[in-house]
Order: structure tokens, then C-alpha cells, then sequence
């Protein structure tokens, strides 16, 4: 592949686009491991998600002008989960789907792991024409942050890769996070990388740095200018043509990991399009990231303490 050529955009401080999903998560902390044909104890709780919303609820946490552009059911749910991002401060493109649900994701922690079960829902109906009019809606945008779960998927593929062309054409400064190790593996490393060509920042967790074949290398020969790999409790690297800078995570109590890769990306993010160094990017990063796994949920607690969902003991 060929390394990007042409100027290299330098990301300005400004309003974010956050381009992908919006969910119902189901999330279950497990009080120990699933008993297969059986009951296991959990704590529920019914709650907003969707990495991209959650990526965006982060940003506006962080005081980062911010618009998340989206599809979502015309229904009580998706009402409720576009009330939650409005309260919390998130503009909002979002386009309401009458002929499909909500997407609703069910989410299995435990031991510091989260397990996954999607039902995309409406998400599955973002087009092209819903890029554009968030772009010509928020003409302030200096930045577009494209959830990888679009890109993964046939149906939202055409609007994601528009997304990033189209942003960069209108001088924004773009990036990708690469979303899931199971369906990136199952699309191609190979061809999802092709899509990112001219990406200025490409955010990966350990599994999905493996899978693209770059969990040590430098991101200097590929399709992208930056690359930051996210590891959880070991930290976060940054890898770009002058070379690797590490940071350490802070040692915290998981009570739910569901949602700290969105929450590290929002704090990379809010540093990086300020002009912060890719150290200092890091270090909110990782300290956003220690900040969501302290709480149930994906998305920042309120003023009052809580999130803004519902919980239910079982067991």
C-alpha cells in the first residue's frame, strides 16, 4: 500500500462529526461465569449505546462542540435514547426510520471482559445523503470521526466511505475506530485498510491491531497517518512516522468495561483537535477510558451521579 500523499492536514480545534451507531444496550454484569443451560446472577441494566453515540456523549463531556449523525427507529426507544444524547449535550443528525426498529446490543461483562450481541436495527439504514446533510448542516466541523461498524457492514459501507472522502474534500481532518475483531477479521484487513487511505488517525484495541496485522509496527507504510493502539489496562501507544509514544493506564477498579474504548477515543480526540501532543492526547485518553470502566454503562454519569439508565438486580 501506498503511504498518503500531499499535504498532511494539521486537526484544528472545532466542531466533531461522530458518524455510526446508536443502540439499546442490554448490559448484563455478570456475577460470575455464564452457567451454559442455566441461570447465572447478573446486573442489568437498560441503558444508551452504540459506539459512535457513546464516542460523542464522551466528547460533549469533555466540553467538545459535537454532532452525531446517525439513524434510529421511529419509536419509543429511539425517542428516549435522542432525548438522552439532546440532555447530555450532543447535537444532533439523526435521521428516524419508520419500517425498522431501534438497534438494541446485549452486553455480557465480566471479569473485565465484555461479549456482544447485536441487533443493528435502524442502523443498518444510514445512507450517503444523510452524510451530506450533517455536513452542510454544521458547516462549523472541523473534524469527522466515523465509527468502523459502518464500514463493516454492506449495507452502511457506501455512506461510510463517503464519509470519510467527502469530509476530507471539505478540508476536515478525519479518523476511524476500528470497532470489532470479529467482523473486521471477516471483512479483510486487507480491504478495510484500502478504505482508510488518506485517514489521518486510526484507533485499534489490541485484538483489532492483530487482526489488521499492526499491533507493534509503526502506521508509517500504511494507508493512515496515525495510528493509536488501545490495551486496556496496559496502557495505549501512539505510532506515527517520528516514531512510538507509550502511555500507562491508571490502576482503577472495573466495575464494567463496556464503553472505555469509546470514552479513550472521545479524550484522544478532545486533546488532539486542540493541538495537544500525541503524550498529552494519550494521557487524557487513557484516564477517560479509567473513567468509564468505574461505572455500569457506556456513556459519562450525570450531574446528579448516575447514568441515565434503568437497572434490575437478578439473582
Amino acid at each position: 500500500m501506498n503511504p498518503p500523499v500531499g499535504p498532511v492536514p494539521r486537526p484544528r480545534p472545532g466542531r466533531i462529526l461522530v458518524v455510526g451507531d446508536l443502540v439499546t444496550d442490554v448490559v448484563a454484569v455478570l456475577a460470575g461465569p455464564v452457567a451454559a443451560g442455566s441461570d447465572t446472577p447478573a446486573a442489568i441494566r437498560f441503558t444508551g449505546g452504540g459506539q459512535a453515540a457513546n464516542t460523542a456523549a464522551w466528547l460533549a463531556w469533555h466540553g467538545v462542540p459535537v454532532t452525531l449523525v446517525a439513524t434510529v427507529g421511529d419509536d419509543d426507544v429511539g425517542a428516549l435514547r435522542l432525548a438522552e444524547l439532546s440532555a447530555a449535550g450532543v447535537d444532533l443528525a439523526v435521521r428516524r426510520c419508520r419500517s425498522t426498529p431501534t438497534g438494541t446490543v446485549i452486553v455480557l461483562a465480566h471479569a473485565g471482559e465484555r461479549s456482544m450481541v447485536a441487533d443493528r436495527g435502524a442502523n443498518l439504514s444510514l445512507r450517503t445523503a444523510d452524510v451530506d446533510a450533517a455536513l452542510a448542516g454544521f458547516p462549523d466541523a472541523t473534524h469527522l470521526h466515523l465509527s468502523g461498524y459502518p464500514l463493516l457492514h454492506p449495507q452502511t459501507r457506501p455512506a461510510a466511505r463517503h464519509a470519510l472522502v467527502t469530509a476530507r474534500a471539505n478540508g476536515l481532518s478525519t479518523s476511524v475506530d476500528a470497532a470489532s475483531a470479529a467482523p473486521l477479521r471477516a471483512t479483510g484487513p486487507a480491504r478495510f485498510l484500502d478504505w482508510l487511505h488518506g485517514t489521518d488517525l486510526l484507533l485499534a484495541n489490541a485484538d483489532e491491531a492483530v487482526v489488521l496485522g499492526v499491533p507493534h509496527a509503526p502506521a508509517v507504510r500504511r494507508p493512515i497517518r496515525h495510528l493509536v493502539v488501545k490495551r486496556g489496562a496496559a496502557g495505549a501507544s501512539w505510532h506515527d512516522p517520528q516514531g512510538t509514544v507509550t502511555a500507562p493506564a491508571p490502576v482503577v477498579q472495573v466495575v464494567d468495561p463496556t464503553g472505555a474504548g469509546d470514552a479513550f477515543a472521545a479524550g484522544l480526540l478532545a486533546a488532539w483537535v486542540s493541538g495537544a501532543a500525541p503524550a498529552d492526547a494519550l494521557e487524557t485518553a487513557v484516564r477517560a477510558g479509567a473513567a468509564a470502566v468505574g461505572v455500569v454503562g457506556a456513556r459519562p454519569v450525570t450531574s446528579a451521579g448516575t447514568d441515565t439508565g434503568t437497572s434490575t438486580g437478578a439473582g
